[in-house]
């Protein structure tokens, strides 16, 4: 039986392929900078790396090379997909609803999907990895296995916080735990190696990387752990402050002046940024409230000459009978220097977005007065859409006012204009499986390329 695992994050895809009965590795690789240029890793076993340079809009497109890669004729281990038994799914906050790995439908789809709150920079981007799988192999089972999964056997007295218990019941705010796959094997391996009976053994167990927990396990089961409603808490990390007093983070705020609820600037710390682009802008979009019928969500990314990155995070429904799109929630982030005027910045940067958002949805021309013909030789000649008309719209800015290329320092409070009409063209691309290349996506547009690729 051959299992092929998937690890899925926002803008990357790790994958192996395992013989389930004797637990070799055929192939392992890496999809990377998937909705930017696109790159994929592939090895197979006792083969050499192979990379390949290669557009890949959504993770669809990065699960197909994949395929690709694992059945084509000079290294591929699989003669065809058909010997593809079975697809794991890493999935990291199952919150209370799963204990254990579980067969994929609708509802497990519907139930991950309900604790993305608990995990907006992770769930997600499993999710996109389980849909994209979903449509290539149509006819293979799937499994999610959670990393919180194995901590809930914790007692209460472990899992919940010094805090009002109304806020559990309301919000479940208590300790989940992570790395639970890790926890558990390496509890059970451990069993193994000291030939004690896995029952009735007590063990810690550390998982130390750049992200790290500590897990008690007593009889098999786990009894606490340091992680707790996120992967933030407990001990220190890579790139995570592990615990720390809860007033810490109002004192700093006051003493660097942040504001903490608007959370519009995200500051630098020693030349590296606390979040990536693309983690922010999922995070912001995702604390938002959805309607209940998304289809779609896609980032568009860009760097500059001056070495700042920009990053636009879409979010679409597509009617495909009415042939329509409409756009329901846009967010840019932008890598930008010392803010002087933060109001000003966001202003410019709702402009250019309202221009592009005019560009690529909007179908209304201007005419010349004179001669009755319409205007159609650039963006600019379209009715173009306003902030008003959006009010999900969102600019955020990451400050950086560290010189970062050779030409000085960053513009002051001027970050790289970062059009949403590519990331909106992304967002139907993955809701359809249609690319959609020519702007404006007008009813006349969707219809000839819907029709053109069998929807209608």
């Amino acid at each position: 039986m051959n299992v092929l695992v998937i690890n899925c994050g926002s803008s990357s895809l790790k994958y192996q392929v395992i013989h389930a009965e004797s637990e070799e590795v055929l192939a392992k690789g890496l999809c990377e900078r998937i909705g930017i240029d696109g790159r994929l890793v592939y090895q197979p076993k006792g083969g050499e790396k192979e990379i390949t340079e290669s557009p890949m809009p959504t993770h669809t497109e990065a699960v197909r090379m994949v395929l690709d890669a694992l059945v084509n004729e000079k290294s591929g281990v699989l003669k065809s997909l058909d010997e593809i038994d079975a697809v794991g799914h890493r999935v990291v906050h199952g919150g209370e609803k799963f204990a254990n790995s579980i067969l994929i439908d609708e509802e497990v789809i519907r139930a991950v999907e309900e604790c993305s709150d608990l995990a907006p920079l992770h769930n997600p981007a499993n999710l996109i990895g389980i849909r994209a799988c979903r449509q290539v192999l149509k006819d293979v089972p799937m499994a999610a296995v959670f990393d919180t999964a194995f901590h809930q056997t914790m007692p209460q007295e472990a899992y919940l916080y010094g805090l009002p218990f109304e806020y559990y019941e309301k919000y479940k705010v208590r300790k989940y735990g992570f790395h639970g796959t890790s926890h558990s094997y390496v509890s059970k391996r451990a069993a193994e190696l000291l030939d004690r009976p896995y029952d009735s053994l007590k063990t810690i167990v550390c998982h130390l990387g750049n992200g790290a927990s500590i897990c008690a396990v007593k009889n098999g089961k786990s009894v606490d752990t340091s992680m707790g409603l996120s992967p933030l808490e407990g001990l220190i990390m890579g790139t995570r402050s592990g615990d720390i007093d809860p007033s810490a983070v109002e004192f700093l705020a006051k003493k660097e002046n942040l504001d903490l609820e608007d959370g519009k600037i995200v500051r630098q710390s020693d030349g590296r940024v606390l979040m990536t682009l693309g983690e922010l802008a999922t995070e912001v979009l995702y604390s938002l409230e959805h309607s209940q019928h998304i289809t779609a969500e896609s980032t568009y990314q860009i760097k500059n000459n001056a070495y700042s990155f920009g990053c636009t995070f879409a979010e679409v429904e597509v009617d495909i009978p009415m042939c329509q799109v409409k756009l329901l929630n846009i967010v840019n982030v932008h890598d930008c220097g010392k803010l002087i005027n933060p109001a000003l910045a966001e202003a410019q940067v709702h402009g250019g977005m309202s221009m592009g958002i005019g560009y690529g949805l909007s179908e209304q021309l201007l005419f010349n007065e004179k001669s009755g013909k319409p205007l159609n030789n650039n963006l600019l000649d379209y009715k173009l859409s306003t902030f008003m008309d959006h009010p999900n719209l969102q600019a955020l800015f990451v400050e950086n006012p560290e010189p970062t290329s050779p030409y000085g320092t960053k513009a002051l409070g001027e970050p790289p204009a970062c059009s949403p009409a590519p990331a909106i063209r992304n967002a139907v691309l993955q809701a359809t499986g249609v690319a959609v290349n020519n702007a404006p996506m007008t009813p006349h547009v969707l219809f000839a390329r819907f029709k053109e690729e069998g929807l209608l």
